[in-house]
């Protein structure tokens, strides 16, 4: 785990807010699941399990396009 990093609160509009620090961030406009654990809060990035399995499925396409290797058997 890396070492923490500090930052403070302020209001924006009608909400309390954090800036996350260079490095920490999910990227703008990125989803996010907020879930409070007694004094922590903990912040996920929402994945949608459509886009998950259509990434999986190119991913494993592209690993069907590549050349199949060639060997000999040794027995």
């Amino acid at each position: 785990m890396n070492a923490p990093i500090h930052a403070k609160t302020f209001k924006s509009g009608n909400s309390e807010a954090i800036r996350l620090p260079k490095g920490v961030g999910f990227g703008i406009g990125t989803e996010m699941r907020v879930e409070r654990d007694a004094h922590r809060i903990v912040l996920t990035p929402v994945t949608d399990p459509a886009e998950e399995k259509r990434k999986l499925l190119r991913m494993l396409a592209e690993l069907d396009a590549l050349p199949k290797p060639s060997y000999t058997p040794t027995h």
